[in-house]
């Protein structure tokens, strides 16, 4: 296990280049098991649950070859087994996408719960209740077992717009027998990407972009090289990161299209940037400064299904939230234990009233000092890092593995742009 020694109090000065998007590249790792030729998948980022997901592949019998640090080459014809292994599915929750592809190309998926964050109870009901709507047997024991003769397209209703459920139902329908429409859909830009990716391979998907698609389903789908669009939760973190330290970062590889929902939550906070083609400039020089809601109400900063605000920065927002003038309110809906890690930022002199799992009051700005601290997730964890930052002092993170199964080289990168951090291992 390593961890991370961070000085804080130094402005953050240079260029940071995005990564590919994580929660895109996990569902387009699983789904080329659905093709009948090599696929080359590029701009893949270089973290540890990658490396999970490779060797979930690996397993099942693929081969999987890099190519250079951000591009693989996996053939998956010779896959030959439909079981995941629970010392891998315990490391990555994004395992659980590999039941509707294995379902939908071999009728059967033996997957162990899935592991990863602990932020929280996340429920697996939506993947279940789709591919049973498309025909799938589940059977719950120490495993979950999934089979089908045949997968039938079928109307299916999500109960709840589960990002990774949406995934397992798109790659199951994309080789079901004829049409599906997948209702309350999740949106957000990583599915955008695994349905391009299936549509580049031959799947005939209508409807990317809403939460209503119409899946049309093919016998068989062919290889395809497909690139990763750039991580927008590692922009968020970014320019959260350059709001507390100050200093000038440029930020390259933007998508427009990613913007509208971060600018909702960070203007509250006084967040502003200029963009010149795809690369982004936080505004460093005002303070940060709330910005009250209409009648001078305290604004809240909420997470909500994408095109709202995107849940993994909440995190974020609240070490934001800290050095800003004035009150706000940090509203975290979709899961009950993301909001625990605040108590370390009260112990580095964050001044937050944490109303219950869901909510905290965020009165600044808050003078920080150098703590110790235990990363439980990768936000939580990134969000740790950019309080150190902008601490008074020297602070030690524990457990980064948390941390670098989202951001690629964190500390490296890190270091290029003038901050004082170190990796190391623990004693």
């Amino acid at each position: 296990m390593d961890k991370y020694i961070i000085e804080g109090g130094y402005p953050i000065k240079g260029t940071l280049a995005l990564s590919g998007n994580k929660n895109a590249a996990l569902p387009c790792i699983a789904a080329t098991t659905l093709a009948d030729e090599p696929v080359i998948l590029r701009n893949i980022p270089a973290i540890e649950d990658v490396l999970v997901m490779f060797d979930v592949l690996r397993n099942l019998g693929a081969s999987v070859e890099e190519i250079d640090a951000h591009s693989w080459r996996i053939d998956p014809r010779s896959i030959s087994r439909y079981e995941v292994p629970e010392e891998l599915a315990r490391k990555v929750r994004a395992s659980i996408l590999f039941a509707g592809p294995l379902t939908a190309r071999f009728g059967k998926a033996v997957l162990p719960p899935p592991g990863g964050d602990t932020i929280g109870r996340r429920r697996i009901d939506t993947h279940i209740l789709a591919l049973q709507e498309l025909g799938a047997r589940i059977a719950i024991e120490a495993t979950l077992n999934f089979s089908a003769v045949k997968l039938v397209g079928a109307p299916v209703f999500l109960d709840e717009a589960s990002v990774t459920g949406t995934e397992n139902a798109i790659m199951a329908a994309v080789l079901a027998e004829g049409t599906t429409t997948l209702t309350n859909a999740a949106c957000e830009p990583h599915v955008q990407d695994l349905c391009a990716m299936l549509i580049q391979m031959g799947a005939k998907i209508e409807g990317v972009g809403s939460n209503r698609l119409v899946i049309h389903g093919k016998e068989s789908l062919h290889g395809v090289e497909f690139a990763i669009s750039s991580d927008y939760m590692e922009l968020g973190s970014f320019i959260g990161l350059a709001a507390v330290t100050g200093g000038d970062l440029r930020i390259e590889g933007v998508r427009t299209e990613d913007l509208p929902p971060l600018k909702v939550g960070f203007s509250k906070l006084g967040v502003t940037w200029d963009l010149k083609g795809n690369v982004l400039r936080p505004n460093t020089a005002a303070a940060l400064r709330v910005v009250p809601d209409i009648g001078g109400q305290i604004p809240k900063i909420d997470d909500a299904p994408w095109p709202g605000f995107p849940a993994d920065l909440t995190s974020i927002m609240t070490v934001v939230a800290t050095q800003a003038e004035g009150v706000v309110l940090i509203h975290e809906k979709m899961f009950e234990s993301r909001m625990f890690f605040v108590d370390k930022l009260i112990s580095m002199g964050a001044r937050i009233v944490l109303c219950d799992p869901h909510r905290a009051v965020v009165y600044g700005p808050s003078k920080l000092v150098g703590n110790v601290m235990v990363s439980p997730d990768v936000r939580a964890g990134m969000a740790m890092v950019i309080a150190a930052l902008c601490a008074e002092g020297t602070s030690t993170i524990h457990n980064v593995y948390q941390i670098e199964r989202g951001y690629e080289n964190l500390s490296a990168r890190l270091s290029a742009v003038g901050a004082h951090i170190r990796k190391e291992q623990e004693d």
